[in-house]
């Protein structure tokens, strides 16, 4: 859509008439996401509340029209990459989040703990190093003040405050592993989320050939990286009155793991009555449902 033609819809947006209104806000969604910083100006020069909030309604739309676009790609590359998924999930809270800004924080996080490992160290020497880089020397730790805050779901969010919620502290571990070729992954552990170190890096494909549990240890960022092993594991499940499964004990997939994020999302916005956010969340949980089907 031309420039001259969105500056005249925009100027049509304080018209008392509904239908014109309704008319030109018609147009206005026809437009990409790119129109924003045009609406964006009109609103700065245009103080007029019912202008303002008109304006405020038709960015948050297109912004939230443009996620869900980006998030049903990533879905349907069965999401590949889960710090892009991590991402896409904070520009539901921060659409003008680059996913540069994130990468480059954890490409820092990843070059701190590089410079303290080397190849003769054991798997499990190299995951100590990384509990204490991560957890002493940056202070990553459990949002105990908020633990049902929105925020602790929002990676920009967790990599600022260094607090947040059992998944994103392990999106944010097994990232900095697997860029370091460590072959760290997450669990989907009910009422907890931890990651498996495997034996190996590709042993996750290994495993679902021969059925053979490839896990050499667990690690629980919640608690500062604490390693567990399957006993442990087996003790908490019995504990929570839980039916083992084998999928408490194995990796998940990082569809599994931000489809939790998300229902982390409609959790804290529940506690907070938030119910536009709520339905918002569920419509890109949807998008997850439709490519299961």
């Amino acid at each position: 859509m031309e420039r001259d033609r969105i500056k005249a819809l925009i100027t049509l947006l304080d018209d008392p008439n509904q239908e014109i209104f309704d008319s030109v806000e018609s147009e206005l969604m026809k437009a990409e996401v790119e129109i924003v910083p045009e609406l964006e100006k009109a609103w700065e020069e245009h103080p007029d509340g019912v202008f303002q909030h008109r304006i405020e309604n038709i960015i948050h739309s297109l912004q939230f029209r443009d996620v869900k676009k980006r998030f049903r790609a990533w879905v349907a590359f069965n999401g590949e990459d889960l710090l892009a998924g991590a991402w896409l999930v904070a520009r539901y809270q921060y659409p003008e989040l680059k996913f540069e800004e994130i990468d480059e924080v954890i490409s820092n996080l990843r070059k701190d703990v590089w410079l303290e490992l080397n190849e003769h160290l054991t798997a499990l020497e190299k995951a100590r190093i990384l509990n204490h880089i991560l957890f002493d020397v940056h202070g990553f730790s459990r949002n105990n003040s908020n633990f049902l805050s929105p925020q602790n779901s929002f990676i920009c969010d967790v990599l600022d405050t260094r607090k947040g919620n059992p998944i994103s502290l392990s999106i944010i571990y097994s990232s900095i592993a697997n860029r370091l070729g460590l072959p760290v992954y997450g669990v989907n552990l009910p009422k907890n989320f931890i990651l498996a170190y495997m034996d190996h890096p590709d042993s996750m494909l290994k495993q679902e050939s021969d059925n053979e549990s490839s896990v050499l240890f667990y690690i629980n960022p919640i608690n500062k990286g604490a390693i567990l092993g399957r006993k442990e594991i087996e003790h908490f499940i019995k504990q929570q009155k839980l039916e083992p499964r084998n999928s408490y004990f194995e990796p998940c997939s990082n569809l599994d793991i931000i489809r939790r994020v998300l229902n982390n999302l409609v959790l804290g916005y529940e506690h907070t009555g938030q119910l536009v956010k709520i339905e918002e969340i569920r419509e890109l949980i949807a998008i997850m449902d439709e490519h299961a089907s």
